[in-house]
Parts: C-alpha cells; structure tokens; sequence
C-alpha cells in the first residue's frame, strides 16, 4: 500500500477497511438492484440521445473520425449524471469546470513515464513523491470533493418528489433512512484499537471506538469519485474497441443490426 491516497478516493469502498468496508459495502449493495438501475436508466438515454445526435453527423458526411472522443464524453456525461447528480453536456460544453476537471485528472493519472517509474522503483518513488507539493491534484480532490456538497445541499432543499432518481440520491436516501438513524452507533474494532489491544489500557481510554452507522458526506463523495475512475477510462475503451471490431467485420455488423432490431420490434413500444 503505497499511503499516497487522499480525500475522496480515501473514504471509498476502495479504501475502507474492516467494519467500516461491510458496513458501507451493505448499503451500496441494493443501489446495484434491477429496480434501482431502471430508476436510473432515464439519465443514461438522455446521454446516449446526445451521442446518436452527434454520430448522425458523422455518418451523414461520410468521413472517418475519431469515435472514441465521442465515447470519452458520452462516458463522461453519464457517470456525471449518475454519480455527481450533475448534468453536463461534455460534447457541447466542453469548457465546464466539471468537464474540464475530469479530464485534467485523467490527464495527471495517466501519466505513463511517471507510472512506470512508480512502479519500477517504488521505494524511491513513494516516498519522494510523499515530500512532493502537489497543488493541482489537491485542487481537483477539492474540486470533486465540493461538487457533491454543493449537490447534497441542493438535493436537501428540494422536495421529495423533485429530486433525481440517481446514485448519490440513493446513497442519500440510505444516509437519511430510518433504519440506519435508529440503528445508531455500534462498536468495532478500529485498525488503532486493534494495534494497541496488547497495551496496557490507560485511564479514560476504551477497547473500541463508536464508528456511526450513516454515510458521512466524505464518503458519498468517495463513492461518486470511484465510480468516475472506475467508469470513465474503462467503458470508453470498451465501447471504443467494440465498435471497431464491428466496423472492420461488417458480417458481424449486420448480425448485431439484425439482433437489435428484432428486439426493438418485440419489446420497445413506438
């Protein structure tokens, strides 16, 4: 563990440990269910309405382009919407702060001279890259981190029945549930604890520290991080890559076509 993680990404499932990890893995679980993703799916259209808009063009004027900047911001688009609860439209604006920010980051991670010393001489790396100032990845997490406050309070002030039915709405609903309130607080073993539990206790200390049972804004906001890193990167590739693959085996193509509209014709109303 390379102790080089920060705010958000230190407060996801990623970065969790023990108690914390389980407690919080059980209340992102259900988000994952058939009925939550159909709440979501609405977002996802209005993204991929944009995308074939803007692949219309394409296709009309016959030239080759580069369909996977298209991706990036359909990508882009969706877990912005989904995970920040913030709608932006990265192919016709690309100058938002949001916008702009993801990809600044994705930019700085990316960094492959960088990674590859990192992971060639990780004893000389980690611990100089520890001293180094890092102003711009402290500006992004802060960034990031301020995103989905301003979005907590926003959604807070909004009625019930207004709100989006997205990701950090249901983390949201699970910090805000009845049962997770009533539960309260419960005891656990922290990592701190646990190292000290040879020690002798001194006075006014205890075996075990209160770690409440409700999502903390931190941690919302290192879910949503995730998802951005997890999301982002991997689907543009994957979609990337697959599209290719369709275009250069045109049989294959017309198979996929076939498929597709066979299903539309049974299941999608007109």
């Amino acid at each position: 563990k390379p102790n080089l993680i920060s705010k958000p990404m230190l407060d996801s499932i990623l970065c969790l440990r023990d108690d914390r990890w389980k407690y919080v893995r059980s209340l992102l679980t259900p988000a994952f269910s058939d009925t939550k993703l159909k709440e979501m799916t609405p977002l996802i259209n209005q993204a991929c309405d944009v995308l074939l808009c803007n692949l219309k063009v394409y296709a009309d004027s016959g030239k080759a382009f580069d369909i996977q900047r298209c991706y990036n911001c359909f990508t882009l688009d969706v877990v912005g919407s989904v995970a920040f609860g913030t709608e932006v439209d990265s192919q016709k604006n690309p100058d938002d702060p949001f916008v702009k920010s993801c990809r600044t980051f994705f930019e700085m991670s990316l960094f492959k001279p960088l990674l590859i010393l990192i992971l060639s001489f990780p004893f000389i790396m980690i611990p100089l890259l520890r001293i180094l100032p890092n102003k711009k990845q402290k500006e992004l997490n802060g960034f990031f981190i301020q995103t989905i406050k301003n979005a907590i309070v926003f959604r807070d002030q909004q009625d019930a029945a207004e709100r989006r039915r997205d990701f950090l709405q249901w983390m949201l609903d699970s910090r805000d549930s009845a049962d997770s309130l009533a539960a309260g607080c419960y005891d656990v073993m922290s990592p701190s604890a646990s190292s000290r539990q040879n020690e002798p206790l001194h006075a006014g200390r205890a075996p075990s520290e209160k770690v409440q049972k409700t999502l903390t804004e931190d941690e919302i906001a290192g879910q949503a991080f995730l998802f951005l890193i997890a999301g982002y990167e991997t689907t543009t590739s994957t979609l990337s890559f697959a599209t290719y693959l369709l275009a250069t085996n045109p049989d294959c193509q017309e198979k996929v076509l076939q498929e597709v509209d066979e299903f539309s014709a049974k299941h999608v109303s007109t």
